[in-house]
């Protein structure tokens, strides 16, 4: 048995053999289910941008070609024969599933986008945005690539970055300002409770002071804004990640130094306080980073525009 045959005996005859449908002209159909639809010919006219005349000379081919009346005309009023109603089903759910084929055939094809951002950035800032990222975009397919320690863009594993620099020179690569932050300390309720009292940077220096060793300037930045000296290397703990030193700071074991916009959630909740007001800026700032020459592919056009929307509005809070 050859594969034809088996062909043959598994499909339908139908998809090997079609034979042409009988079907009365389409303008005729779509002038029948309008006015049937509405009850009015006058109302199927306007839904259908013609005269009332010509849907009347529509359902009149109609009729003659299924050689049954549809429509009982009475006076201004038109109401369907039993025949019509017995058409009209059919022809309202063969004209959705043209509809709605149509939509699926048109529809753009999804678009992918993988982004590269700092592990913290995804937990503490990016996760509760992506409702409305899915809202905005929601024929973008995003995958996010998170990472503890590489600070630099790699466009072989992603098609654009949320990266923190102090140098947006790479050649090739195109930057989009984000923001700048600002570094400020952090701490548990608990921490504060149970010590003695933080009322300015010089009382820090007394806890344990929780250090991100991929950014271990930090601490140096922050205390050297208020006149101290840096880091007391046996009075620190090390994380290679904000994400674990926003951790143990809510855990009580000691004071992390972080860019404000990653712990403000935690801040609001009342899971994390300021012991001191005193903020400095981040030295690096963020920014949304691709190849120069992919800048205006529609998918990273489209996620940057979501996202500088987005960082609009963080900051006017």
């Amino acid at each position: 048995m050859n594969l034809i045959h088996i062909m043959r005996e598994t499909l339908p005859a139908s998809r090997l053999d079609p034979k042409p449908l009988s079907l009365p002209p389409l303008t005729a159909l779509r002038a029948f289910e309008a006015a049937a639809r509405h009850e009015s010919f006058r109302l199927a006219a306007e839904e259908l941008n013609i005269t009332q005349s010509a849907v009347s000379h529509q359902i009149a081919h109609l009729e003659k070609w299924l050689g049954k009346d549809l429509f009982r005309r009475t006076g201004r009023k038109v109401e369907l024969t039993e025949a019509g109603r017995l058409y009209f089903p059919y022809l309202r759910e063969a004209f959705e599933k043209i509809d709605a084929g149509t939509q699926l055939v048109s529809r753009p094809a999804q678009q992918e986008l993988t982004v590269q951002l700092y592990v913290t950035v995804a937990s503490r800032w990016m996760m509760g945005r992506l409702h409305a990222l899915q809202q905005a975009c929601p024929d973008l397919l995003v995958r996010f690539n998170a990472s503890q320690m590489d600070w630099e863009f790699d466009p072989r594993h992603a098609d654009v970055g949320i990266i923190s620099t102090t140098e947006p020179n790479r050649q090739g690569f195109s930057y989009t300002p984000l923001f700048e932050a600002r570094l400020i300390a952090v701490c548990s309720p608990k921490l504060l409770a149970q010590n003695s009292p933080i009322v300015e940077p010089a009382d820090i220096v007394r806890h344990t002071l929780l250090q991100v060793y991929t950014a271990q300037h930090d601490w140096d930045v922050w205390l050297g804004a208020a006149g101290l000296s840096g880091l007391n290397d046996g009075a620190t703990i090390r994380f290679d990640s904000y994400l674990l030193a926003l951790e143990a700071a809510m855990d009580g074991q000691g004071i992390a130094i972080v860019p404000d916009f990653l712990a403000r959630q935690d801040l609001a909740s009342g899971r994390l306080v300021q012991p001191v007001a005193q903020s400095v800026p981040q030295p690096a700032r963020w920014y949304l980073v691709s190849r120069k020459d992919r800048t205006d592919e529609p998918a990273i056009a489209r996620f940057r525009f979501w996202l500088l929307g987005e960082v609009a509005e963080m900051q006017q809070r």
